[in-house]
């Protein structure tokens, strides 16, 4: 039921005896409709505050439901680049280390060929070597057994010719220097019969086979010979230059020097150059 304040005002009553008073019933009716009037003022108010309430809680919830959607599409955006850079991440680390495997594998391929090669060229050199030492070895045992038989032919002869020398009292001038040094050749041998064999000495030794066969030419002419000198003036004969070595003998020995200058020339180039991995550095 709506009742206004201004029918409280109108409002009429039937008229008995005995009834209220008409007076005190105007004055409520008046002052209900007053308050009546109040409440309604009030009511329509509320409802205006309800309805201003209603629409801002109405915006507040699209507000959260736009704040909702917006931290929900951060939150997907956030889990998904999270997990685009991990798998990015997870690539590139393949690929680095795809790319590490590969550059150590090449790096241990090339120094393996570098070592293998180096061992190759070591063993060919090593090789070379003990050929050149074997060489070498077979024409020192060859030197050292033509030295002893020489030698021993050397002393067998020069005792020979003094011996036949000193059957004789004087000698012609031109055979006195040739005497000379077979007696210093006599005593050369017995010196150096133990020393070990060099190039100096082949070469020493071709000079007194040259001069045994002068000698011996010499003491073949001596046995027609009547004038004879002492065996004591042999001592003041005048040291007489050596004769020159004959063209095959210089050749025999510049031969037995090549092998020893290209050994000496290959030890002082590779000590020069370092071991082959001195060169990497």
């Amino acid at each position: 039921m709506n009742i206004t304040p201004l029918e409280i005002r109108q409002k009429e009553f039937e008229k008995a005896f005995r009834g209220y008073d008409k007076d005190e019933v105007k004055a409520f009716l008046n002052s209900l409709s007053i308050e009546w009037e109040r409440l309604n003022e009030l009511s329509k108010e509320l409802k205006y505050k309800l309805e201003a309430s209603e629409k801002e809680v109405q915006k507040l919830r699209e507000v959260e439901n736009s704040l909702f959607k917006t931290l929900k599409t951060a939150e997907d955006t956030g889990a998904n680049m999270i997990e685009q850079a991990t798998k990015t991440a997870e690539l590139h680390m393949r690929e680095t280390e795809m790319r590490a495997d590969a550059l150590m594998s090449e790096a241990k391929n090339r120094a393996k060929n570098i070592i293998e090669d180096a061992e190759s060229k070591a063993r060919i050199i090593i090789d070379d070597m003990e050929d050149e030492i074997r060489q070498l070895e077979q024409v020192f045992r060859s030197m050292d057994a033509n030295k002893v038989s020489l030698m021993s032919d050397l002393k067998m002869l020069a005792e020979d010719i003094l011996t036949k020398l000193g059957r004789h009292e004087e000698f012609p001038a031109d055979i006195k220097p040739h005497i000379k040094k077979a007696k210093e050749l006599s005593r050369e041998v017995n010196d150096n019969h133990s020393k070990p064999v060099d190039v100096d000495q082949i070469i020493a030794d071709n000079e007194h086979r040259q001069a045994e066969e002068s000698i011996s030419e010499m003491v073949e002419d001596t046995d027609d010979l009547d004038d004879i000198a002492p065996i004591d003036e042999l001592s003041d004969v005048v040291e007489e230059k050596p004769e020159p070595l004959m063209p095959e003998v210089q050749d025999e020995a510049a031969k037995e020097k090549e092998p020893k200058q290209k050994v000496a020339t290959q030890q002082d180039e590779e000590e020069n150059k370092g071991s082959f991995f001195d060169q990497f550095d």
